[in-house]
């Protein structure tokens, strides 16, 4: 396979297992069909830098940084940063490699094979491209290294990606935009990202292991810590990045993301709107409704599944929420029964 300037792809060599499992091509071709973008993003990878766990034992992370930042700024952090934009508008993402080859798949997007990221149906970056992409739907995705994924995933190589519906006359933020019986209105904004870490894993230092049936212990995972959005559950009651601080009255969207390698179990200490699930908004197909969830009701969320949910708070008060980390074989709790996340609701 080989890349020609602008938009040719000229193969050269027959397709095999080798090609797509474990030699995928390494490439920097232009990027076909290139249009004048509404937005542009930056992402450099991977950076690493050590998360201190709660027990003082370093745990090594890889991730993305914002290359648009001043030098000074650009710091990796878990998850990596944020990516916003509005549904309809061409956004390129231009990765460039630190330690590579690397790829960035906007997931739960569809733009072209060239520019899906999935290196082994089309290549991975060996320094730097431009993926074209255009959002067609209003909600939560991520986006995340598509090399050796399930390594570089939870070595830390992932962010959010948001695409908020266009701006309307009444100037009110929405999840997506309303249809006949539902509007998704909300005041407050949350984002919980639920994750859960192996060490053993993060010790790995080879970008590759694993990667075409070598035995490096992939097939067991073992978490020892849980976090969310990158705080570990010793913190995660009072860290401004995990509970929630609203008024009486005002809406609540939590953009709920499960990123760990197990079965999430949630319950919440109020009522919440199921409003959106993997970027679809429910409420706009005569065939998916909006859900409620009633307080104390759990609900299960599986790997790498987004909710949006929609909490309104019928009074003053402080209204907990408990995430569990279920084995995905035996459906126990992980750690014996240790790997639950803890945080709160507080309404004034």
């Amino acid at each position: 396979m080989a890349f020609g300037d602008g938009d040719a792809v000229v193969s050269e060599e027959p397709a095999s297992f080798q090609t797509f499992g474990c030699n995928v091509r390494s490439a920097d071709p232009a990027t076909p069909d290139r249009l004048t973008p509404d937005v542009v993003i930056q992402r450099r990878g991977a950076e690493t830098f050590d998360l201190v766990a709660p027990d003082g034992k370093k745990i090594k992370i890889w991730g993305f940084v914002d290359s648009a930042l001043p030098l000074a700024q650009q710091k990796p952090t878990y998850p990596s940063p944020m990516m916003r934009v509005t549904k309809g508008q061409v956004v390129h993402t231009t990765l460039t490699t630190a330690k590579g080859p690397h790829t960035i798949h906007h997931h739960g997007i569809e733009p072209t094979t060239a520019n899906d990221g999935v290196g082994h149906v089309s290549f991975e970056v060996g320094d730097k491209y431009t993926y074209q992409w255009q959002p067609q739907h209003a909600g939560t995705y991520f986006y995340h290294c598509h090399r050796n994924t399930v390594l570089h995933f939870e070595l830390g190589m992932f962010g959010m990606l948001i695409v908020d519906p266009p701006q309307t006359a009444d100037g009110l933020k929405r999840l997506h935009e309303k249809s006949a019986t539902f509007d998704p209105v909300y005041d407050v904004e949350k984002i919980w990202v639920a994750d859960d870490m192996d060490p053993r894993w993060h010790a790995i230092g080879d970008h590759d292991a694993g990667l075409c049936g070598m035995d490096v212990g992939l097939n067991r995972f073992d978490p020892k810590y849980f976090l969310l959005t990158g705080v570990f559950n010793n913190k995660t009651m009072t860290d401004a990045r995990t509970m929630i601080n609203a008024r009486v009255g005002q809406r609540i969207l939590v953009r709920l993301t499960n990123a760990s390698y197990s079965t999430l179990r949630v319950t919440l200490g109020c009522d919440a709107v199921w409003a959106s699930c993997d970027g679809h908004g429910m409420g706009l197909n005569p065939w998916c409704d909006p859900v409620e969830i009633r307080a104390g009701t759990p609900f299960l969320v599986s790997a790498a599944q987004r909710y949006d949910l929609i909490l309104r708070p019928p009074r003053a008060g402080t209204y907990p929420a408990k995430m569990e980390f279920l084995h995905w074989i035996t459906g126990k709790v992980h750690n014996n029964g240790l790997g639950v996340v803890h945080t709160k609701v507080v309404v004034s």
